[in-house]
């Protein structure tokens, strides 16, 4: 018969993990109400689907965690950054933002090998893909609004209408979001 693991470090640094992603995407949600409020409204798009994307991980966290029979935790999280002196620093902001949750999900893949917990570890390979692709992206947008602001930055506006900028949708690897992915 099959007994779950006891909660171990690595259990809880995923709890801690929800909180984190939680709080990722409620700084996006800043960040696309402050591009709102500007009238800018691809980066303000672009920034809600990010909010979306970052609440559907913490779910996948919480998922793993049902499914393994472990407690799950709903943490309280602090609240977002909203005041932004300029149209470049929310996305300076966002890409320092997903460096940390690379760490973060690094961290946690790290501390699931050293309990020997391969299910967690496994699980958490596709969330290091998921980082890498989230910090190229930002970079990338991050180059497009530092040289679109120098001289108008409805051409950021603009590239953004013509490219997808990350997520390209759902990807059929991701794992099972609880209560479904938004």
């Amino acid at each position: 018969m099959y007994a779950p693991m006891p909660a171990g470090r690595f259990v809880q640094a995923v709890n801690e993990q929800i909180a984190n992603e939680f709080a990722a995407s409620q700084q996006y949600v800043a960040i696309a109400v402050h591009y709102d409020a500007q009238t800018l409204p691809q980066l303000a798009a672009h920034f809600y689907r990010q909010a979306l994307e970052e609440r559907n991980h913490a779910m996948m966290l919480v998922q793993y965690l049902l499914d393994a029979d472990l407690d799950v935790h709903i943490p309280a999280v602090e609240g977002p950054r909203t005041e932004f002196g300029d149209a470049v620093s929310p996305v300076a902001l966002a890409l320092e933002q997903e460096r940390t949750v690379t760490e973060q999900i690094s961290h946690l893949a790290a501390l699931a090998r050293e309990e020997n917990d391969l299910v967690g570890a496994q699980f958490l390979d596709w969330f290091l893909k998921e980082q890498r692709e989230e910090v190229s992206s930002m970079s990338d947008l991050l180059a497009i609004v530092t040289r679109a602001a120098e001289s108008n930055l409805l051409l950021a506006e603009e590239y953004l209408a013509r490219v997808q900028v990350g997520d390209a949708g759902a990807d059929p690897s991701a794992p099972a979001a609880a209560g479904g992915a938004l």
